[in-house]
């Protein structure tokens, strides 16, 4: 059974939100949209979150406070998530960088640290915007 069919309706409803949303959400943002759906309080939003980030089915931005939905569901497996956010617009881009995570294996290798999660932010201008 794929994770997507082990969710509850609100765990579903949240993911539904995420999946559609133009850029990122805080949970308040979630809360608001979904309350005609019967999710009334912040703790519903919260925990469903909670869930789902545990699941590998969204992340948290926390440069913004913010979730989005996993775009890239081999980012998990590869023990690196990167994201590219667009100041201007909030376009955000998940990306995975073989590079990037070797040489942040080899520096934790190196020092001894044992992550339990990488999670690299890279903030400025898409190619739009920048333009």
């Amino acid at each position: 059974m794929s994770q997507t069919g082990e969710l509850t309706r609100n765990q579903s409803l949240v993911l539904a939100r995420l999946s559609h949303a133009s850029g990122p959400m805080s949970a308040y943002d979630i809360l608001d949209d979904l309350r005609p759906e019967g999710i009334k309080a912040p703790l519903q939003v919260y925990r469903a979150l909670e869930k789902l980030l545990e699941k590998g089915l969204a992340h948290r931005l926390e440069s913004l406070n913010a979730f989005v939905a996993c775009a890239e569901p081999h980012c998990h497996r590869a023990g690196i998530v990167a994201f590219a956010i667009c100041e201007t617009c909030g376009q955000v881009d998940e990306f995975s960088d073989d590079m990037v995570r070797e040489r942040l294996d080899l520096w934790t290798t190196q020092k001894g640290f044992v992550p339990r999660l990488t999670t690299v932010e890279i903030r400025g201008s898409c190619n739009q915007c920048a333009a």
